[in-house]
């Protein structure tokens, strides 16, 4: 994650703290809340993704993953294509005019870092300390506390009387 910078709500004029995160060094995924704009994200290191999240970290989650995830505490979903929004009046934010001061304060402009002017790339944007570890939809935690589905395969090394050395799946 990055320094704190100092956002401005295009519509209100508001300003908030925010930072931004580059979900490549981060190897996580990202969708923000469609009616509080709160980011959430995926680690690629989770042991509980589900095969058919068909994941893939470094940017927004696949349309899959979207449809596996629980809501948003407020009430509102998690989307792939939402935006965050402003902490004050709550419209979603624009990345094209989030670039005048983004790139106003980020270190990295000055040797020719851009951003993005997307909320669908590399970047996500955490606004006023608004974020959180995404979790899997109910069915689908209940699913996953039953070992016997697990969806994805546990590891446990081979008898090392038998090659040793090896990694075998447990349970699959």
């Amino acid at each position: 994650m990055s320094e704190p910078y100092t956002g401005r709500c295009d519509t209100c004029g508001a300003r908030f703290p925010c930072a931004l995160v580059h979900n490549g060094f981060n190897d996580s995924a990202f969708a923000y809340c469609e009616q509080c704009g709160t980011a959430g994200f995926v680690s690629a290191w989770r042991d509980d993704i589900p095969r058919e999240a068909h994941f893939e970290a470094h940017g927004p989650v696949s349309a899959a993953t979207e449809s596996l995830l629980a809501p948003c505490s407020c009430g509102g979903r998690f989307r792939r294509d939402a935006a965050p929004r402003c902490a004050s009046c709550h419209s979603a934010l624009s990345a094209t005019a989030a670039a005048s001061w983004l790139e106003a304060q980020a270190p990295g402009a000055a040797k020719g870092w851009r951003w993005q002017r997307s909320w669908q790339g590399l970047y996500s944007l955490i606004v006023a300390g608004r974020s959180q570890q995404l979790a899997w939809a109910p069915a689908r935690a209940s699913a996953e506390s039953d070992p016997a589905a697990s969806p994805r395969p546990r590891l446990e090394p081979d008898d090392p009387t038998e090659g040793g050395g090896r990694w075998r799946s447990r349970g699959t």
